[in-house]
């Protein structure tokens, strides 16, 4: 069955990077699209960034645009987020699923997620 196993987050300091993995399985990674999404206790999931099947095209949040990068490896089946310029609101749980609900509800799964946490 499809599993998402989230990896990479910690604790960095205002400024700082760090690159997010999302290793996939159970299903042809290299046919979907993908997603991050980040979620803040007692507040909704939010979209972070989505990546096409190919990694021809992606799309940004406006709160982290021209600071994160989305990418991926359809040979590792995983797809990656690097985050630059961490601001304390980046501060969440993040996770990485399809692109669109129906997607989503099609795999059934989220996985534990990492945390960051950004703070001085």
């Amino acid at each position: 069955q499809v599993q998402f196993v989230e990896s990479g987050g910690g604790l960095v300091q205002p400024g700082g990077s760090l690159r997010l993995s999302c290793a996939a399985s159970g299903f042809t990674f290299s046919s979907y699209a993908m997603s991050w999404y980040r979620q803040v206790p007692g507040k909704e999931r939010e979209l972070v960034a989505t990546i096409t099947s190919t990694g021809g095209s992606t799309d940004y949040a406006d709160s982290v645009k021209g600071r994160f990068t989305i990418s991926r490896d359809n040979a590792k089946s995983t797809v990656y987020l690097q985050m630059n310029s961490l601001k304390p609101e980046d501060t969440a749980v993040y996770y990485c699923n399809g692109d669109s609900p129906w997607v989503i509800d099609r795999f059934g799964y989220w996985g534990q997620g990492t945390q960051v946490i950004v703070s001085s």
